[in-house]
């Protein structure tokens, strides 16, 4: 079997036994809880696009390791069209689902680790890079959905791995066997965890010596003995458990990205899973790779697609309150244009510009310093875009009522007619367009746009250290032309 049906998925998925919570209480079918539905449905979508021939050419290809037709998220490009196509399928998928469609990050994990377990299988002598090759090929053969479970809860912060208090706050090796490995630790922030059929444990930074049983790359089945999730919960999970119709929900279908803390409690991991266990000197390859490619795909992709719907969405507001031809109106829409082409740009000239890394192991990843770019202007921009959203939208946007209150006989008149626009507009399709732009601008998302990956800081170090390579030739320029003398 090469490519699933969505049908085929969500059934094996329900197979999966799940040790999953939310709201204190036990989630007995991840498939049919409303709060996790949502996630399980945008991942079946991406199963249900690679069936249909419109989208064929950008969500499969024929496998360099089958033969196979295979889904594009279970390969790792090689090429700088392979990379391109990867950036559209994010654009795609936000575009259709707005919000995380949950096998983004996962692929990445994939892609990184193309090249960092050829690197230390050239260098070490090690099998790490054909135990990669035999899972990749394993979860091309069966169309699986991979996550990465990365970020870990970190406890006390001013603090490293080996100085905390509870050794467990990070991921790491708590025991090695002849035929595999031990982990126990707790990773935060993993959306779509509880879609997936495989986790991807990644170390979350750098580390040094004595620090080697956190220095932890392995594949683990979703559901293994010793696994618990804990999903988020907040004001939007708990309307959509209450909701006695779903259409009255923001983003009816599917809804909020659901993560979950994910813990790791004495997990067994055996060998031909493992792809790093203690080489800490490829964390800097390690991070330099995943940020590359999550930098240009998470951050100027999947959010460039997010901004088109806001973008989208706060035109139709404007148009719906009456002020569309408005010189300001204009104006804060063209603005919200400018931020999403740049971010756009960025994240193309990363892919044009990118290049295997390393030589021979056939994997490519974009240019690190426009990654970066597109990755930073998503971080500064979307806010920007979201707070002009909400400039445009009103103060409906946060203070309107249920669209329920249309089905109420003592309030359904008042509403039709006091929260109606432009004439030719229903009250409903308003309601409906306020409480979509309510789902970016006023809940979680924005957070989670800033949030997402790294924290900007990290990304304008990596920045300024990447432009330091050249600096000496930029000071030397304006020395030359200043008439200093070398």
């Amino acid at each position: 079997m090469a490519l699933k049906t969505p049908e085929q998925y969500i059934d094996s998925i329900k197979a999966v036994k799940h040790r999953a919570f939310i709201a204190g209480k036990r989630i007995e079918d991840v498939t049919q809880h409303p709060n996790t539905k949502p996630v399980i449905d945008i991942v079946a979508k991406t199963y249900e696009l690679a069936l249909n021939p419109k989208y064929e050419d950008l969500l499969t290809l024929t496998s360099p390791l089958t033969g196979e037709k295979i889904s594009r998220w279970c390969h790792v490009p090689g090429s700088i069209e392979d990379l391109e196509k990867r950036r559209q399928m994010n654009i795609l998928m936000s575009q259709i689902g707005g919000t995380c469609h949950a096998r983004c990050v996962g692929t990445e994990a994939i892609h990184a680790l193309a090249g960092v377990t050829y690197e230390m299988d050239q260098k070490l002598g090690t099998e790490y890079h054909a135990r990669f090759k035999n899972f990749l090929r394993y979860m091309q053969e069966n169309d699986l959905t991979s996550s990465e479970p990365q970020t870990d809860v970190k406890g006390d912060r001013s603090k490293g791995p080996l100085e905390q208090e509870d050794p467990d706050v990070y991921v790491h090796i708590v025991e090695r066997r002849s035929d595999g490995i031990v982990i126990r630790g707790a990773k935060a922030h993993q959306e779509g965890n509880i879609a997936a059929h495989y986790h991807l444990v990644f170390p979350s930074r750098p580390l040094r010596k004595g620090e080697e049983d956190y220095a932890v790359m392995c594949a683990v089945p979703a559901g293994s003995q010793g696994m618990t999730y804990i999903c988020q919960d907040g004001p939007y999970e708990a309307e959509r458990r209450e909701a006695p119709d779903i259409n009255i929900l923001g983003n009816p279908v599917y809804g909020n990205a659901i993560s979950s803390m994910t813990i790791f409690d004495n997990v067994f991991v055996p060998s031909e899973n493992v792809f790093m266990c203690g080489e800490i000197e490829f964390m800097d390859s390690l991070i330099d790779k995943s940020s590359k490619i999550h930098n240009m795909v998470c951050r100027g992709a999947c959010k460039v697609g997010f901004m088109d719907l806001i973008i989208g969405a706060a035109q139709t507001i404007a148009e719906y309150n009456g002020i569309a031809r408005a010189s300001h109106v204009v104006d804060k829409i063209t603005e919200m244009i400018r931020i999403r082409e740049t971010t756009h740009a960025c994240a193309t000239a990363a892919v044009l510009t990118g290049k295997e890394e390393p030589e021979g192991s056939g994997a490519f990843y974009p240019e690190a310093m426009a990654s970066l770019s597109a990755s930073l202007n998503t971080q500064y921009g979307l806010p920007q875009i979201v707070m002009l959203a909400a400039d445009l939208a009103g103060g409906l946007v946060v203070t309107m009522p249920s669209e329920l209150e249309l089905t109420n006989p003592e309030t359904s008149e008042y509403v039709k007619k006091y929260l109606k626009g432009v004439a030719s507009v229903p009250t409903e399709d308003r309601l409906r367009m306020l409480k979509y732009l309510q789902y970016w601008v006023a809940g979680p998302q924005g957070a989670r746009m800033w949030q997402g990956g790294v924290g900007t800081q990290v990304h304008r170090m990596g920045m300024y250290r990447l432009f330091g390579n050249v600096m000496e030739e930029k000071k030397q320029m304006a020395k030359d032309l200043a008439g200093i003398k070398k």
